[in-house]
């Protein structure tokens, strides 16, 4: 199958692009030596955009590709692309309908759902993974664990699906077992493709940090049978979305119990976290490859270590910053982190006295 990283694929660009390069040679007329040159510029082309591809194993396949290109992405993953949520809507019917109850019940329920923040005034758009328990008798009365799932830049919500593959890695992690059920909410943190807030409140601008760990997990749990913000709350992130995460948990202590940071990047101030702060406990993680990423998340577990000694810190060997290393380390990080927050989703919400405060800001792509 000539999927876009297949050798095979570029094996056949070369072989396509050396036989139009011998035939601009040997040919005697202008124009077709002109017209060949031409056609051999496309699968050269081609070639550098699927190189840079398989550089940083974005795409995986055509449809991947398709659907992001296309902006169906998630959408088209689910067969449902906009969802309208009341707050009284009936537990399992969602959209006021029992159409999609049955494939929900055997294969979980993705959707897209807009959102206004009621502080920020911000209106995003949100994707949101119910898992199929969240539609079985047996959960009816349950309040589930959250994930937010902030992703990285450039890129937006739907490369948690199309690209990492998370929803697909949770079933699989779901059916055998080794995960307990949560629901996963990817926003969009930017509002936009080519913007970069870094999650972070911006002066007489948009204020993104205030979104996405103020509004969002509160109106989520309004609309959803999800947990209060608070304990049974985790956050993850990979790349610039790795350092909103770790941010998000360090300033809302009170509304994330977990986190997880996949090649991340921090910058700690010093003495700004007092030894008895409260903070939520962090799954970290990096492509042993990528040395800048390495030592930021090796630098942050030395400062968790007084905090949390068992915190872990997976490297993924031969890999760096790219989707590989997140799509490796994504099916670790779920079946330790969804664990603990469903036992979190039994006891009752305790508010810390004390708040820590957040690392340093260091701008870096991704």
């Amino acid at each position: 199958m000539l999927e876009p990283q297949s050798p095979a694929l570029f094996v056949l660009l070369i072989a396509i692009f050396g036989v139009l390069m011998w035939r601009t040679l040997v040919t005697r007329r202008a124009a077709f030596r002109v017209l060949t040159a031409g056609l051999a510029f496309v699968p050269a082309m081609v070639f550098g955009v699927l190189a840079v591809n398989k550089y940083y194993d974005y795409y995986q396949t055509w449809g991947a590709m398709t659907a992001d290109l296309t902006q169906q992405g998630a959408g088209a993953a689910s067969g449902v692309p906009d969802v309208k949520l009341a707050a009284d809507s009936r537990s399992g019917t969602l959209d006021g309908s029992r159409s999609h109850l049955q494939a929900a019940q055997r294969q979980g329920y993705l959707m897209r759902l807009t959102v206004t923040g009621q502080r920020s005034h911000l209106t995003r758009a949100v994707y949101v993974y119910l898992p199929p328990q969240y539609f079985q008798p047996a959960y009816r009365a349950y309040r589930f664990p959250a994930i937010e799932l902030i992703h990285g830049h450039p890129g937006g919500p739907q490369d948690w699906i199309t690209v990492v593959g998370v929803t697909h890695a949770f079933d699989r992690l779901l059916a055998g077992k080794l995960a307990q059920p949560a629901v996963l909410v990817m926003p969009d943190a930017n509002g936009g493709d080519r913007i970069s807030l870094q999650c972070l409140n911006q002066v007489g601008g948009p204020q993104d940090l205030t979104y996405l760990a103020d509004d969002l997990p509160g109106q989520i749990a309004r609309l959803l049978r999800v947990s209060r913000p608070g304990r049974a709350w985790g956050v993850a992130g990979y790349s610039e979305g790795g350092f909103c995460a770790a941010n998000m948990a360090l300033r809302y202590p009170h509304r994330y119990g977990f986190a997880g940071v996949l090649s991340g990047y921090f910058a700690p101030l010093d003495n700004q976290l007092p030894a008895a702060a409260a903070i939520p406990r962090f799954w970290l993680g990096a492509g042993a490859a990528d040395s800048q990423d390495v030592a930021g998340a090796e630098s942050f577990w030395q400062e968790l270590r007084p905090r949390q000694p068992d915190a872990p810190l997976t490297l993924t060997p031969g890999s760096g910053h790219t989707m590989t290393t997140w799509r490796a380390q994504v099916p670790s990080m779920l079946r330790w982190m969804t664990p603990r927050l469903a036992r979190a989703t039994r006891q009752p919400a305790v508010r810390p006295r004390q708040t820590a405060t957040v690392a340093d800001r260091r701008p870096m792509p991704g």
